[in-house]
């Protein structure tokens, strides 16, 4: 198979016609190598329109919602990023990519050791990688310019936006299957907040939201 090619029409075939023209987004995309992010068993499908599975019952977003994600977030050289849900380390590299450093934080020690061994394997030294349930008591140490959630959640929880500095934005997918919302919440002020919803999808919940406290309809 011809990454190369095959990343290329990931880009311009999924990507691009998603609205996605950001051209250090698009730039970002082409030079992380997703297949290497990908379990082996689905290599051929790294670039496929499609959310790939993961160990422990969770998933890859598909291209194009990564690509209009990052695309939001309008990430900046000298911005702090924090991701909740490392999983296979993708987005990590990307945000890698585009901040200054990058926290991210899984549930699962399996997907946490993958990931922090592709990373390793990439000289991608501005990540801090941690295992522990954000819906249990884990928290960051600081708030952080972009915080990104990787999974669903029935509405966004307060704790979230404490996260998140002025003039920093969140990322999160909210709702309930199959018809969920993905938004990005900007805060503008210490608890005035701008809130613009960007498109539909449909993503696998975030480990526990459903019981966790703190909810904000």
């Amino acid at each position: 198979m011809n990454f190369e090619r095959a990343r290329f029409n990931m880009v311009e075939q999924q990507v691009r016609p998603w609205e996605v023209l950001d051209t250090q987004v698009l730039d970002v995309l082409e030079a992380v190598h997703r297949e290497d992010f990908v379990p082996v068993r689905y290599r051929k499908l790294a670039f496929a329109d499609l959310s790939i599975p993961l160990p422990q019952g969770q998933s890859m977003m598909c291209p194009k919602v990564e690509g209009r994600m990052l695309q939001a977030l309008g990430l900046k050289e000298d911005d702090t990023a924090l991701e909740v849900g490392t999983g296979s380390g993708f987005i990590t590299a990307c945000l890698s990519a585009l901040a200054r450093r990058v926290v991210s934080v899984e549930i699962f020690e399996e997907l946490h050791l993958e990931a922090r061994n592709r990373l390793q394997d990439k000289h991608m030294h501005n990540v801090e990688l941690f295992v522990g349930d954000v819906m249990s008591g884990w928290q960051p140490e600081q708030a952080h310019d972009v915080v990104v959630v990787t999974g669903s959640v029935p509405a966004v929880p307060e704790m979230f936006r404490g996260w998140v500095n002025p003039g920093g934005r969140l990322f999160v997918v909210c709702g309930e299957s199959p018809a969920m919302e993905a938004r990005l919440l900007t805060r503008v002020g210490v608890s005035d907040w701008r809130e613009e919803s960007l498109f539909e999808t449909d993503l696998a919940r975030l480990v526990n939201a459903e019981h966790a406290p703190g909810f904000k309809f």
